[in-house]
């Protein structure tokens, strides 16, 4: 296979071990080009261990990954020349102006648009003649994000990008995702914003304790968790709580309200013979999904180390 044929990030095996603890275990990942992606996990999952093999800034204990089918490690160079990264934390120059900043970030990536850099600087409401020192954390967000997405680079890499934002900038980044995807761009977006990774991303992997346990489109997913019915009847509200598949009953006066785990069907039946009003029905969000998976509880084996090179 070509460079030009291969998927946009692959890996294979891919094991990331401090220590003799495991952060990341045999992981197998494959994003298409113009794919927006999403990667979740608990604290401590490997989201950012993964990222940092991507990016080649630390060596793989075992398994391969490879980017535009390069090393991500041996052609780290080239494969950075094709991408931006944009992570949760940002290290910048405090004598610089924003406008000095981005004029520099854009020398080092070699391209840039700058009609769009400038739509972009209005959009995300920033004042580039001030200096960096002087910017919130908020700002300094704003400036890195700006950076990386006037390079129009073929693939974004963005390890929690929002952190620091307000909701209103945060719109601002999803408008501007959606527009990299309809330039063809690939988006490897690792989030804790459930709600981000619903609006922005075709396909979710799920990371625990260093394993991708779940990867598929939001509507592959919905068997982590139950539909939610709630019906209204114009009589005495049936015994639900014996239907096969049906669970967490709450009676409310006419209304009730349970979860369905497998076929509706059965719910069907009974809600038509017992004189249903109203019915309303809906999958789970991706939060629901998230925690049915995890009840709300970090279960990765280690916090991520520090950013550094890694001889190991």
């Amino acid at each position: 296979m070509s460079a030009d044929d291969a998927p946009v990030i692959a890996t294979r095996g891919l094991t990331k071990r401090y220590h003799g603890t495991d952060a990341l275990v045999d992981l197998d990942l494959e994003v298409a080009a113009g794919e927006v992606v999403g990667y979740l996990g608990p604290n401590g999952a490997g989201k950012t261990t993964t990222i940092r093999l991507l990016l080649g800034l630390i060596r793989a204990t075992s398994g391969t990954a490879a980017i535009f089918g390069l090393d991500c490690r041996r052609d780290a160079v080239a494969v950075h020349r094709r991408l931006a990264y944009v992570g949760s934390e940002t290290s910048l120059w405090p004598g610089l102006t924003g406008a000095e900043t981005l004029h520099l970030l854009g020398r080092v990536q070699g391209r840039v648009d700058d009609a769009y850099g400038d739509e972009l600087v209005e959009r995300f409401a920033l004042d580039p003649g001030i200096k960096v020192r002087a910017y919130s954390k908020g700002n300094r967000q704003k400036l890195v994000l700006i950076a990386a997405l006037m390079t129009r680079a073929d693939l974004l890499v963005l390890d929690e990008p929002t952190v620091g934002l307000d909701p209103l900038m945060e719109q601002a980044f999803r408008l501007s995702v959606g527009e990299a995807r309809d330039r063809g761009q690939t988006v490897f977006l690792s989030s804790h914003i459930l709600s981000e990774v619903e609006a922005l991303c075709d396909r979710v992997g799920i990371l625990r304790a260093g394993r991708l346990v779940e990867m598929g489109t939001l509507a592959e997913l919905r068997h982590l968790s139950a539909l939610t019915v709630e019906a209204t009847f114009a009589g005495q509200v049936p015994d639900l709580a014996s239907i096969p598949g049906v669970a967490s009953v709450v009676v409310d006066g006419p209304v009730a309200r349970c979860q369905v785990h497998g076929p509706v069907e059965p719910l069907l039946r009974v809600l038509a013979d017992a004189g249903v009003t109203g019915l309303l029905s809906r999958e789970p969000s991706l939060e629901e999904l998230f925690l049915a998976r995890y009840g709300g509880r970090d279960t990765g084996p280690v916090v991520d180390p520090p950013a550094s090179p890694d001889a190991g």
